[in-house]
């Protein structure tokens, strides 16, 4: 059985204040003609199709398109909510969608019921775990915490029995939108931590043939069986190095190295490169070998010690498509004039919060109950966030 894992489509987003329902628009377009190109028995989307709860209606439209073309090539879809759907509204409508072959997967009590389809070598169960937030389904799942491992080993529990109660040899996939520990996260994802935790071990989904995650939008491997598929399009400067593509992978028969017999990395379309470029303005506006860059989108940072004249309107003058502007002068890391965004740089929110508590109050650091409460606090205002955007 032949599958083709993608996610993380974001539809509705736009890049810098550029919008790119076009681009969107094309890698769907990319993405059927792949269907058929390859022979495809089964399209897995795991998570964020949208990029908010509530999308514009051009998304919606761009959606309902790419869902009518996916039915009439007869090609089922599995397809699971994340943390950046409303998981209400992309359900709404999913059983009549069933009978067209779109399999919605959005309710976390669904977790334990597959979508079964079968090839030569027997049945594949295909399992979705759409964006669990720990704190708004522990209850429901049984979890012993409220926290994204526990909630995912509950909802795992319920996958393992229902696969141990199906005939010997049936294959099993996971959909799933979760952080796995050995991923390379980048700066378009919003953050999902609970607890200081946000990343979970790959031993939560042992026991399944293939594990197709949403969530992290660079491709990567975690693990032979455990893979991201990224998202199709580029949604910050971090990820100007991406390679975007689908993940091809290929279910042979239950072997002793389990099922997956091939995977193959499938380019999308670039509407347009991306590239980061550093120094004095100048000193970009001279340098011959940026001039692979001068159609690209930009995000430029300049070094020089005193901020330059009309910097935007002269680098446009070279690059006409560059976004974003940053300055960071050149000074020693001892210079008190550091820049602010340089001192935060890679550090979290809890980590952030905690330094400028220390700092009010003359250097003395957090002990572990005032820690508890910051993480306490930032967990509570991420579920009231998700309770609302789900209601609406």
């Amino acid at each position: 059985m032949r599958l083709l894992h993608t996610s993380d489509w974001h539809l509705g987003r736009s890049f810098h204040r550029v919008g790119l329902l076009d681009a969107q628009a094309a890698f769907l377009d990319h993405l059927v003609a792949t269907v058929h190109a390859h022979e495809v028995d089964a399209v897995l989307v795991a998570g964020d199709v949208y990029d908010r709860a509530v999308p514009p209606l051009s998304a919606v439209e761009l959606f309902d398109t790419a869902l009518h073309r996916l039915a009439g090539a007869g090609v089922p879809t599995v397809m699971i909510s994340g943390n950046h759907d409303s998981a209400r509204r992309l359900g709404v409508g999913a059983g009549l969608m069933e009978r067209a072959g779109i399999h919605l997967r959005t309710d976390p009590a669904g977790v334990g019921t597959p979508v079964v389809l079968t090839d030569a070598h027997g049945d594949v169960a295909l399992y979705g775990l759409p964006y669990l937030e720990p704190a708004l389904v522990r209850e429901r799942l049984g979890a012993e915490r409220a926290g994204h491992e526990a909630v995912l080993a509950a909802a795992m529990d319920r996958v393992r029995a229902d696969l141990a109660a199906r005939p010997a040899g049936t294959r099993s996939v996971v959909l799933a939108h979760a952080f796995v520990a050995g991923g390379a996260p980048s700066d378009s994802e919003r953050d999902i931590t609970v607890g200081g935790v946000a990343a979970v071990p790959t031993g939560v989904f042992d026991g399944v043939d293939y594990v197709a995650l949403g969530h992290l939008h660079g491709s990567q491997t975690v693990t032979p069986r455990v893979r991201y598929s990224g998202s199709p399009l580029a949604y910050s400067f971090s990820e100007a190095d991406h390679r975007k593509t689908m993940w091809l992978v290929d279910l042979g028969p239950t072997g002793p190295d389990g099922a997956i017999t091939a995977a193959e990395r499938l380019d999308c379309p670039v509407p347009r490169p991306l590239a980061r470029i550093r120094g004095r303005l100048d000193d970009l506006l001279a340098d011959p070998a940026l001039a692979r860059h001068e159609q690209s989108w930009i995000e430029a940072t300049l070094t020089d010690p005193a901020r330059p004249a009309e910097p935007m309107s002269r680098l446009a003058a070279r690059f006409p498509h560059t976004l974003n502007l940053v300055f960071d002068p050149e000074r020693t890391a001892e210079d008190p004039d550091v820049s602010y965004g340089r001192r935060l740089r890679d550090r979290t929110d809890q980590q952030i919060a905690e330094d400028f508590v220390a700092h009010v109050r003359g250097g003395a650091a957090l002990d572990g109950p005032e820690r508890a409460v910051l993480h306490g606090a930032f967990d509570d205002v991420r579920v009231d966030t998700a309770e609302r955007e789900g209601g609406r």
